[in-house]
């Protein structure tokens, strides 16, 4: 497997690893909630192999070997990883390459800056998770009461191995041990006598004060303008539900493929050449 170089952007703000040579097109990628840059660590070699650019996985906020924010991680602040590497890698249209929230993040960006978006795949995730405008005061309930809550103490574990267990077995979507490897590698920090603990900020897992409402996200959807693939696992968030569907029909022209494989079928050992082979496809 191709080795990634490590880079700092955003004046060192963001973590990022990059696959590909530097002068080739650039794809930004973007993970999910609690995961970092190594969830592409087995896709991004194959896309390089395939299609000739150069894949540059950032590490959002709070999250890997990136700074924490000193106030809220809301969905729509991760905009500005995105909008505030592409401008330092002189990236005036880039493609997203996206995985659960970051395919969120992806979906706002893409919706507010038409103009910068030359295209979209997004893998097992569409639109944001929403909160009805009815429920829009118990939600800020919710958020004001954690945030104001003292921290809970940061896990810590006596070695990697435990620490990759505790992900399996704590996952918010069912994760293997092979699969999960990477994230639980790159997410890990070195404690005073031999223990490790997460690099991610312990404040991701409160809740939010203020989601976006159903309506708002189906708004954002309809105004994305660029090509947009969505690659879901058989076994994903996605399927037949009702706002799943609601989704995919709001976006304009998107082409829908579903393929073997769970919610990181495109870290999944099995799965990621099937997953690299249908973006390929798309783009001929």
């Amino acid at each position: 497997m191709t080795a990634p170089c490590e880079l700092r952007l955003a004046e060192g703000r963001l973590a990022a690893l990059a696959w590909g040579e530097e002068h080739a097109p650039t794809w930004l990628a973007l993970h999910g909630w609690l995961d970092n840059a190594a969830s592409f660590s087995r896709l991004a070699p194959e896309l390089v192999a395939r299609l000739g650019i150069r894949v540059v996985a950032l590490d959002f906020t709070g999250h890997g070997h990136s700074t924490h924010s000193p106030g809220d991680y809301a969905l729509w602040d991760y905009c500005h990883d995105v909008l505030d590497a592409a401008d330092e890698l002189g990236l005036s249209r880039f493609s997203l390459l996206a995985h659960s929230m970051g395919a969120g993040v992806a979906c706002l960006t893409a919706a507010a800056l038409p103009e910068r978006l030359a295209r979209l795949v997004l893998i097992d995730g569409l639109g944001a998770v929403t909160t009805e405008a009815e429920r829009a005061p118990d939600q800020l309930r919710r958020g004001l009461l954690a945030h104001r809550r003292a921290p809970s103490p940061a896990p810590h574990y006596p070695d990697g191995k435990a620490a990759l267990a505790a992900r399996v077995a704590g996952g918010a979507t069912p994760i293997d041990a092979e699969t999960a490897a990477p994230l639980v590698e790159r997410n890990l920090m070195a404690l005073p006598g031999g223990r490790v603990g997460l690099r991610t900020d312990s404040r991701l897992v409160r809740p939010s004060p203020v989601r976006l409402c159903p309506e708002q996200v189906m708004a954002c959807l309809g105004a994305i303008r660029c090509p947009t693939l969505l690659v879901e696992g058989e076994a994903g968030i996605l399927g037949e539900s009702e706002r799943a569907r609601a989704a995919r029909s709001a976006l304009p022209g998107l082409v829908r493929r579903v393929l073997p494989g769970g919610h990181h079928l495109h870290l999944e050992p099995a799965a990621v050449g099937v997953v690299a082979e249908s973006i390929a496809a798309w783009l001929a």
